[in-house]
Order: structure tokens, then C-alpha cells, then sequence
């Protein structure tokens, strides 16, 4: 996923979490009608109002049983570097979306895991020390004083001068890559299951969360006109106000719930300005936003005061959907379940 790095030149602010910075049931406001038997309709309909789609639990489920690391073992790291992982005693998952950390207690191996990033929040991890003092930069001084014996991060996180200092402390770092797709999901499991000497934990998370996202997709509903859905990331705080389109992360969300990206509709590539006459013309019968950027901006009445929205069919009927910032782009071992939350509080019967 294209997550909005930098805004004016400055890395993201504290806070940031991941679009990018990228679930069984939610709560909309709503009940229990499966999402099979809902037309699209009644997603855009005017007495829905706004939703908040939640999972069904707030934590990790690692896998039954766990694995025991076999190691050393050699892997290709996404930097085009061997790497040699003889201990996993001692983890450090980390980037800017949270998704590394959330596959390492996905596969079981969450007690060895000894420091997480900001974007890091689910209840199992979130008392762990940070190393990422300063919004999403990492600190060399924070991971080296944790005594790692193995750093997995991607692209989306740095600087890369930290990274290489952990090299030069003898640290084996593996890089894993960093596109926010469903269809990456699988080889990011691998990628890191290999990396911490657990291939065949690896393949039964993959069999679990693929088994998830197909069924969270299915259940999309088959008939009627499919509601166009716009992502707004905001941040009232920094001034920040985008909206997503094709290659963003929040567009895959979008369409595996089997509704249309607004922003990909209208020709929009990965996050641009948000522009009154550009959510106009994209007319989304609904907005998604994250749960903090919609905080940020005085909730759902804030919202409706930014440029266009309140012309919009959405607006006009106040159909905002908001998920958390650590779910909705994470891409992790819980997509599945953020696939269906999203479904479930679009598509979710009105109260």
C-alpha cells in the first residue's frame, strides 16, 4: 500500500498509525443479519446514519498449537541480502503498520516478542516498550537496548541509516516487502514464518487467514447496485486531508467487500488532497475513515464541515463508517476479520 509518508516534506507525526500510516463481527449500530441477505441498497439508505465496525475480539488469536523455532535458517531478505537467523529468542517486529508485530503473535510466537512500534496497539502487545519514540522513526538506542536477536521490518519504516546500525551490531535484520494487498498477506506469512524458523506454522496461518478473507468476501452481497465508498485519511491536528484511490490499500478493502472505490472510479492513484470538487464528482454513497482521524476532526459532525463532504450522498445522509487505525490497512493475520467488520458495517442492517 502507497501510505501518505511524509505531508510537506515532514515524516509523519506521533500518532500516525496504519493506511496505510495500511474480524468476524462489528458493531454498526446494528444486528445480526448476515451480510448475504442485505442488498447494497441499504448501505446508502438515509436512516443507517454512521457505523463503527469492530471485530469480534479486540486481540490476536495465535496459532494451536505453537511452534518451536528450528533454527539457524537462511532466508532472502526483500533488500537483496542473505540473512542468517540463529536465535529467535528475542523479536522485534516492526513497521509502519503494525503488520509485522501482528503475524508474529498470529503464529504463535508472541511471548518472544520484546518490543513493538506505534502502530503496534492490539491488548497483547500494547504494553510493550516502543521503539518508535518519535511517531514512526525507529530509535537505535531504544531496539539495541532490548538486546534483539532478530529485527524483521519493511520498507515502510527507518531511516535506513538506524537499520544499518543494528546490522553493525550484529543483528541479523530481514526485510520483508512492504505491498498492503490482500493478495500479499499470504507472502508476508511466509516471509516471516521462514525468517523465524516456523515454515509450517507459516503455511497452517496462511490456510487460517486465507480461509477468512474468502469467506469475508463471499458473504459480500450478490445482487442490487454496489455502494461507492470513498476513504478519507484525515488528521485535524496536522492538517492532513487526502482521499485514496487506486494503489492506496483502502481501495483492495473497498472491493473485496464487493462495493466500488470512489476515488479509483475517477481516475485517483494512491492518496491525493482532498478537493471539494473532487469528492463531489466522486459522489461515495458512503465515507470510511479511520476511528482516529475522524476523532481528530470532531467526529461526524466535524467531518461533514471538510470541503465537499457534506454534497455528497454520504454526507447527506451522514453515512460514515469508521474503523480502527491499527485494522482497517493493516493487512496482517487478522484481514479476514477487518474484512468482514468493514462488510458488516456497510452493509448491516439500520437501527
Amino acid at each position: 500500500m502507497a501510505w501518505p509518508d511524509r505531508v510537506g516534506g515532514r515524516r509523519k507525526p506521533a500518532g500516525w498509525k496504519v493506511l496505510v500510516g495500511l474480524a468476524g463481527l462489528l458493531l454498526l449500530a446494528g444486528g445480526c443479519t448476515a451480510v448475504s441477505e442485505i442488498g447494497p441498497e441499504t448501505a446508502a439508505g438515509p436512516g443507517c446514519g454512521a457505523a463503527t465496525a469492530t471485530l469480534k475480539t479486540e486481540d490476536v488469536t495465535p496459532l494451536d498449537p505453537r511452534p518451536t523455532p528450528k533454527l539457524p535458517a537462511t532466508v532472502d531478505s526483500a533488500d537483496g541480502r542473505e540473512v542468517t537467523v540463529t536465535s529467535a529468542d528475542r523479536i522485534l517486529a516492526v513497521n509502519l503498520y503494525g503488520s509485522l508485530a501482528e503475524l508474529v503473535f498470529s503464529l504463535g510466537l508472541g511471548d518472544r516478542v520484546i518490543g513493538r512500534d506505534t502502530s503496534t496497539t492490539f491488548p497483547a502487545a500494547a504494553g510493550l516498550p516502543l521503539v518508535t519514540p518519535q511517531g514512526h522513526d525507529l530509535s537505535a538506542e531504544a531496539m539495541l537496548d532490548l538486546n534483539p536477536t532478530v529485527l524483521i521490518a519493511d520498507a515502510s519504516i527507518g531511516p535506513p541509516k538506524v537499520l544499518d546500525q543494528v546490522r553493525a551490531a550484529g543483528i541479523p535484520v530481514v526485510i520483508v516487502d512492504d505491498e498492503q494487498t490482500l493478495q500479499a498477506v499470504p507472502r508476508h506469512v511466509r516471509a516471516v514464518a521462514a525468517a523465524l524458523g516456523v515454515p509450517e506454522a507459516g503455511e497452517r496461518l496462511v490456510t487460517r487467514v486465507q480461509s477468512e478473507i474468502d469467506t469475508a468476501r463471499a458473504s459480500a452481497p450478490k445482487s442490487g447496485t454496489a455502494p461507492r465508498i470513498a476513504f478519507l485519511y484525515v488528521r485535524g491536528t496536522a492538517g492532513v486531508f487526502l482521499i485514496g484511490g487506486r494503489g492506496a490499500g483502502s481501495d483492495a478493502m473497498i472491493e473485496a467487500i464487493g462495493a466500488v472505490d470512489a476515488g479509483s472510479a475517477i481516475g485517483l492513484k494512491k492518496f491525493r488532497p482532498l478537493t471539494s470538487e473532487g469528492l463531489i464528482n466522486a459522489a461515495p454513497e458512503v465515507i470510511l475513515v479511520m476511528t482516529e482521524g475522524l476523532t481528530s476532526v470532531g467526529g461526524v459532525d466535524g467531518l461533514l464541515k471538510l470541503p465537499g463532504v457534506a454534497q455528497t450522498p454520504a454526507g447527506a445522509n451522514r453515512r460514515i463508517v469508521d474503523m480502527d487505525d491499527g485494522i482497517l490497512l493493516n493487512f496482517g493475520g487478522r484481514t479476514g476479520q477487518a474484512v468482514a467488520a468493514l462488510a458488516e458495517a456497510v452493509y448491516g442492517p439500520c437501527r
